[in-house]
C-alpha cells in the first residue's frame, strides 16, 4: 500500500494539467504517493493532457460524461489505494506544498482528518467570499462542526475515513460533517492559496442556493438519521393532537346546534388530522428504511474507535 493518494477532480482543465502534476512531483519527494486524476466529463483536451504524461505514478478515471463534483471525488477515493487520501483541485489554485505538513500532522497528532482554511483567499470579493463567509457561517452554527473555510477542496483523511463518508449528490461542500457523523476526529490548518492562472472557474452564486437546500439534508442527517421517527413522529404527533381538539371543538359546535358545515376551521382540522397521519406514516416507513439499510449492508449504527484487551494476569 502507498503512503498517499492525491485525488484530482477536473472538468475542462487541460492548461492546468502538467503544470500541476510537475507541483505535485515536487512537493512530494520523500513520499511514496500515486496521482488519481478523475476527469468529470471534460469537452476540452483535458483527457489527451493527462494521457500524453505517461507519469509512472498517474492513474486516469474517465467518465463518460459530466456528473458533478460530488461523484468525481467519490470515484477517485474508491480508485486511491494510498494509506492517506488528499483532496486537490486541479484548476492550481490549492499548492502541492502544503500536502507534507498536513500528512505529518495526521501520522504524529492522530487527527483523522486534516482541512485547508485559505489563508489570503485569491477569489473575487463578492461572488465568492461573501456567498462563502455567509455559507461557512451557516454550516458552522447549524451543524456544530466548526470548520472555518468550507469550500477550501484541499483536505487529507486517513483512507479508512474517506472511503465510508458516502459521497452523492452535492455534497462535497458538506465533507467535515460527512467525517463527523463518521467519527472522525478533526483539525483545521491554514494553507496557500493562489488565483486562478488558466481556464475559468465552474462556480457561480447559484451554488449558494444548493448550499441551503443540502443544509437541510444535512441537518437531517446529523440529528435524526438513525431515529427519524423522533422528527416525522414528534410533528405528526403535535400535528394530529391539533387536529384532534379542533374535531371535538367542532363536534361539540355541532352537537349545540350550530352549523359547522364550510368553515374554515372544519377544513384545517381535516388537513391536520390527515398531515398529523401522514406524517407519522411517514416516520415509520423511515426507520423501517433505516433498519433495512443497516442490516442489509452489515453496517452498525456506532463507530469504534479501539478496543482494549488487557487480559488476565494469572
Amino acid at each position: 500500500m502507498k503512503k498517499l493518494s492525491v485525488v484530482v477532480c477536473v472538468f475542462n482543465e487541460e492548461e492546468n494539467i502538467k503544470p500541476l502534476v510537475q507541483q505535485i512531483s515536487d512537493a512530494l519527494p520523500e513520499i511514496d504517493y500515486e496521482i488519481v486524476y478523475v476527469d468529470d466529463g471534460s469537452t476540452d483536451d483535458t483527457v489527451k493532457e493527462i494521457v500524453s504524461l505517461n507519469h509512472p505514478r498517474l492513474t486516469l478515471v474517465e467518465f463518460k460524461k459530466n456528473y458533478g463534483q460530488s461523484s468525481a471525488l467519490a470515484a477517485g477515493i474508491d480508485h486511491a489505494s494510498g494509506e492517506f487520501i488528499v483532496l486537490l483541485d486541479g484548476d492550481l489554485q490549492n499548492d502541492p506544498s502544503d500536502i507534507p505538513m498536513m500528512l505529518e500532522m495526521a501520522e504524529t497528532e492522530g487527527w483523522d482528518m486534516v482541512a485547508g482554511m485559505r489563508k489570503n483567499r485569491q477569489d473575487g470579493f463578492i461572488f465568492r467570499k461573501i456567498p462563502s463567509l455567509i455559507a461557512n457561517a451557516m454550516i458552522r452554527q447549524t451543524t456544530q462542526v466548526r470548520i472555518k473555510d468550507y469550500g477550501c477542496t484541499l483536505k487529507l483523511f486517513t483512507s479508512d475515513l474517506a472511503k465510508s463518508m458516502g459521497l452523492y449528490g452535492e455534497l462535497h461542500r458538506f465533507i467535515p460533517v460527512l467525517a463527523s457523523l463518521e467519527g472522525g476526529t478533526i483539525t483545521q490548518v491554514e494553507v496557500k492559496h493562489h488565483p486562478r492562472t488558466f481556464g475559468k472557474s465552474k462556480y457561480g452564486m447559484g451554488r449558494t442556493f444548493k448550499v441551503v437546500a443540502d443544509l437541510l439534508l444535512m441537518l437531517f442527517f446529523k440529528k435524526y438519521m438513525q431515529r427519524p421517527m423522533h422528527l416525522f413522529g414528534r410533528w405528526g404527533i403535535i400535528i394530529l393532537l391539533a387536529g384532534i381538539v379542533l374535531n371535538f371543538y367542532l363536534l361539540v359546535l355541532k352537537i349545540l346546534g350550530n352549523d359547522i358545515w364550510g368553515k374554515p376551521l372544519l377544513l384545517l382540522a381535516i388537513l391536520l388530522t390527515i398531515a398529523g397521519f401522514q406524517l407519522i406514516t411517514i416516520g415509520i416507513l423511515s426507520e423501517i428504511l433505516m433498519r433495512t439499510y443497516y442490516e442489509s449492508q452489515k453496517k452498525t449504527p456506532y463507530k469504534i474507535k479501539r478496543i482494549w484487551n488487557q487480559g488476565t494476569q494469572g
